[in-house]
């Protein structure tokens, strides 16, 4: 038995949502567990930042050497150099946590970590994959975005709310701490 041949137009339809599909995916499989800790323990991991960092770093080089026009080249690179911004800052400076520059510092290290990553992402994506990204109409990015951001704050609201549906046990078996407000299996709320 032979396989009949699709239409035209539905062979190209597939392979174009495929790719809307791995950076959909890529982008809020990223964010999730970022927010979700901003959200449980009302701060970004350091892991998390140094991953963005390492991700945004390699993304650099890529751009330095790879051929565009000098306009996208330098929005890229200067999306790509903001984690790299923060690390720096962080080594020159020690910020209180209760002086202004300290509540400066940490709101940069929140939007490294939760838009610095879909976002290296989507520059990373269209650095090294262009076509995935070219043939999409800014309606199409957009809805992306969106659809990554109301992940992202899903991922917000329920690690805000993980006492709800989760116990403590359940971050020490996962070898995370226990955030504050969980509670034990017998009802009890962390101290």
């Amino acid at each position: 038995m032979t396989a009949t041949p699709a239409p035209d137009g539905a062979s190209k339809t597939p392979s174009r949502y495929r790719g809307i599909g791995i950076v959909l995916i890529g982008m809020s499989g990223a964010i999730w567990w970022p927010a979700f800790t901003l959200g449980a323990w009302h701060t970004p991991f350091f892991d998390q930042l140094l991953t963005v960092w390492v991700v945004a770093t390699a993304g650099f080089v890529v751009v330095l050497f790879q051929p565009a026009r000098p306009r996208v080249k330098v929005g890229r690179a200067i999306a790509l150099v903001i984690p790299s911004l923060w690390l720096v800052l962080s080594f020159t400076s020690a910020p209180a946590a209760d002086d202004l520059w300290g509540n400066l510092f940490d709101v940069l290290a929140v939007v490294v970590g939760l838009v610095g990553i879909p976002f290296t992402l989507w520059v990373v994506v269209r650095t090294v994959w262009p076509d995935v990204i070219a043939d999409y109409s800014p309606r199409v990015r957009l809805g992306i975005f969106a659809i990554v951001a109301a992940i992202a704050v899903a991922s917000l609201v329920l690690g805000l709310n993980q006492s709800r549906f989760l116990t403590c046990e359940d971050f020490t078996l996962s070898g995370n701490s226990e955030p504050p407000g969980c509670i034990h299996p017998d009802g009890s709320p962390t101290s």
